[in-house]
């Protein structure tokens, strides 16, 4: 939560026996508030404050005025304004008694701006503030701090990963970038680096399916980023940062006009990692190097009656290696010295348009290509994916209860590779090459329901067809109640998710060391039933510390799920659908704190339980903690412009993927915990220093992680006749070549720093 000191300062004169003008400062805790966004309720006038604070109307009738204010930040603020008195009035407005997060504007759960309050979705929110707390060169890792919300890692070598949103894995999550699906399929696994967060304003997470609006993948939730506008940032912006590891993340921001009318953001992320460390001490490094650039550009057009006109590009490129230390490009897909080095191209556009129509209908439109060369020891990987999607929206009031929502899309798939994923076979049995084409047309109807001033009832529908698979139906319903006194929030929600399977995405271990991906049949879309209870606790503990507690308990059944098998055969991970069912379900709680003296606390716990029957056997489900923990401690030293954040998470013991029952790693991770420390300080308005400490704990996981690291490409295994491992006195486990145990990076205690620079 953020306390606003809003002084407002009346300057009038008299144009006329009837009109005046009307001059107004905004401050923040005695800065002035750039960008916000003014007007008068029940008139088409608006304005934006300036660097100063400043904003003003002119020529006003004389009368009484509620005044609507919109600060960057998502914060709303509505105050009355006496204009009948002709004399000048100074009029000064403490609101730190304001709850913040209920002003706070959310479109990700109706795909329409809402404040959080009055969505019947729940709706997590976390702006810029947030992620500066810890600092990462990536979006990925940022969300580690983020309660129910975990980076996984899925590679000792290569590093990539995904999300999971309560224990579920990186395909069930949905990112979007403004609404936009643009990280999905091939680019989970990468699209999800090079954003440049000094552009991002906040991310928005829900939890739960999401299919309704937004169709396959956002099964388990989605993570919504969303971007600055040109008019909230400012002219220059500079956030460099090191550690003493050696790699350098940069993120650069400019914004600058092009006309009368149009007005642009350009941002610029470069990471650069070149030192191979090795302090586990097998052979390989502990950290992949990287070298990545990714160049961010938006564009907001001004038409007439504010009617909405924004897109943006972005282009990300990578090369990326990890391996054994010895390794470099002379030794890229051969076989004696291992390394996986993976070289990524991606270029992404999207926007939204709004028809000149009287009614409110949006296009919004996206369009990316991907491509990956890559080498995985011995084995290549090769592929291009290009997705196209366009939605039509119509949002449309009936009567003084109906808020509806209807829209159209189109989703057109194109994904090729060079495995079995995207395999033909003739009658001899002989592979070929055929690419995937999957179009999806669909479309959703979705109606917001305001039964009284305290209950809303939301009901949406979403049918797609999809070239493979046929006929789609994705129902939701969300109820809504709100106290009186605005301080409890109660919501119920149920739906349905479905989602259809990228191998590549699944499970990115498929082209990691020897295994060999094995289908046991067509893989059929998976569907999930969801529903949770949530419920928001707002407490007053005096006129500036405030106390907020959110409660969820969520419940996922899903059908068809498709489960990679690692233990059958070593030598092989088989995919098929779950003969059976799986369930996710838990409890979480986040409770927030702010207080007058300055200190703010962000404390989440989540309870699950992942699992999957399979052929009437019940399992746990791998590499997914039963339990875990995050915090956030921030102190401010107005004075001294200091500010201290000890941010950490802790995770509770993982099932962990083994060989076969002689492999002497570890069956179960430890409890874990990554902590951090950071200090930053602030000189003038305008710079800021920090820098503080990484992991303090020093954790990492074992050092024998990688199975036979000695021996990446198994020309020491001796094996049996149908391919299995045998024991050996060299090989006493009978194992082979695996780096897929992994739950933790293997990066250690580091010092870092940095500094930020903007100009307003």
């Amino acid at each position: 939560m953020r306390n606003f000191l809003l002084s407002i300062a009346l300057i009038s004169h008299i144009a006329s026996a009837q009109n005046i003008d009307l001059k107004g400062c905004l401050i923040e805790n005695g800065n002035p508030i750039n960008n916000a966004s003014i007007s008068l309720k029940g008139t088409q006038l608006k304005t934006k404050s300036d660097t100063n604070g400043i904003f003003q109307f002119k020529n006003l009738p004389t009368k009484s005025y509620t005044i609507l204010v919109i600060v960057p930040g998502f914060n709303r603020f509505e105050a009355k304004i006496d204009l009948k008195k002709t004399d000048s009035v100074f009029r000064t407005f403490d609101i730190t008694d304001y709850q913040e997060t209920f002003g706070e504007i959310v479109v990700s759960g109706t795909m329409k701006p809402v404040s959080k309050l009055q969505s019947p979705v729940p709706v997590e929110i976390y702006d810029a503030k947030f992620f500066r707390a810890n600092p990462t060169p990536s979006i990925f890792e940022s969300l580690q701090n983020i309660n129910g919300v975990r980076p996984q890692l899925n590679c000792n070598v290569c590093n990539t990963g995904d999300i999971h949103i309560n224990g579920l894995e990186g395909p069930y999550t949905m990112i979007l970038i403004d609404g936009m699906p643009i990280v999905s399929g091939l680019s989970t696994v990468y699209g999800l680096t090079g954003i440049p967060q000094s552009l991002i304003e906040r991310v928005e997470i829900v939890k739960g399916p999401a299919s309704t609006l937004y169709g396959s993948e956002a099964v388990g939730g989605l993570i919504n980023i969303i971007t600055k506008r040109p008019a909230n940032a400012p002219l220059f912006s500079a956030d460099i940062f090191s550690s003493d590891w050696g790699d350098v993340n940069t993120d650069l921001g400019l914004k600058f006009r092009a006309g009368k009318k149009a007005q642009s953001l350009l941002g610029v992320n470069y990471f650069n990692y070149q030192n191979p460390t090795d302090k586990n001490n097998d052979g390989f490094t502990d950290v992949t190097l990287q070298n990545r650039i990714s160049i961010f550009n938006k564009w907001a057009i001004t038409r007439k009656y504010n009617r909405e006109f924004s897109f943006a590009a972005r282009y990300n490129y990578e090369d990326r290696w990890g391996g054994d230390m010895r390794f470099d490009n002379s030794f890229r897909g051969g076989d004696s010295i291992y390394g996986e080095s993976i070289y990524t191209k991606r270029w992404e556009l999207f926007g939204v348009y709004q028809l000149p129509t009287i009614e409110k209908i949006k296009l919004q439109f996206s369009a990316n290509t991907h491509q990956q060369n890559s080498y995985y020891g011995t084995t290549p990987y090769f592929a291009n994916q290009n997705i196209f999607f366009s939605q039509l929206t119509w949002n449309k009031y009936i009567g003084k209860h109906h808020d509806i929502l209807l829209g159209a899309s189109y989703r057109y798939t194109y994904f090729d590779d060079n495995t079995a994923a995207t395999a033909d076979f003739d009658t001899i049995n002989i592979p070929k090459n055929k690419a995937s084409i999957i179009t999806l047309p669909g479309m959703f109807l979705q109606d917001e329901i305001t039964l009284n001033k305290l209950n809303t009832l939301l009901v949406g529908l979403r049918y797609d067809f999809n070239s493979l698979y046929g006929n789609v139906f994705s129902p939701r319903l969300n109820f809504k109640r709100t106290s009186k006194d605005k301080m409890n929030v109660l919501r119920l929600s149920i739906g349905n998710g479905y989602r259809i399977a990228n191998i590549f995405t699944e499970d990115h271990a498929a082209l990691t060391g020897s295994r060999k991906v094995e289908f046991v049949s067509a893989l059929k879309p998976e569907t999930s039933w969801n529903g949770n209870i949530n419920f928001v606790k707002k407490l007053k503990i005096s006129s500036k510390s405030f106390l907020s507690i959110d409660g969820t308990a969520f419940y996922t059944y899903f059908n068809n799920r498709i489960i990679p098998d690692y233990e059958k055969d070593p030598n092989k991970i088989i995919y098929g659908n779950l003969n059976g069912h799986a369930v996710s379900q838990g409890v979480s709680i986040n409770i927030d704190a702010t207080f007058a003296n300055g200190l703010k606390t962000t404390i989440g716990s989540t309870l699950m339980d992942v699992n999957f029957t399979n052929n009437g056997q019940k399992q746990r489900q791998l590499l997914t903690e039963r339990w875990s923990m995050v915090w956030n401690f921030g102190y401010t030293f107005k004075k001294q412009g200091v500010e201290i954040n000890y941010t950490g998470n802790l995770y509770g013991s993982m099932l962990l993927p083994l060989l076969s029952d002689l492999d002497n790693r570890l069956k179960q991770s430890p409890i874990h915990s990554i902590q951090n420390l950071q200090i930053t300080k602030s000189f003038k308005k305008n710079f800021e220093f920090y820098g503080g400490l990484k992991n303090i704990l020093n954790f990492t996981p074992p050092a024998n992680s990688i199975a036979r690291s000695f021996d990446p490409f198994d020309k020491q295994v001796k094996f049996d006749s149908n391919g299995q491992a045998i024991s050996t006195p060299n090989n006493p486990y009978a194992l082979t070549f695996d780096p897929t145990q992994m739950f933790a990076s293997n990066q250690g205690r580091r010092l870092f720093f940095g500094m930020r620079y903007f100009i307003n």
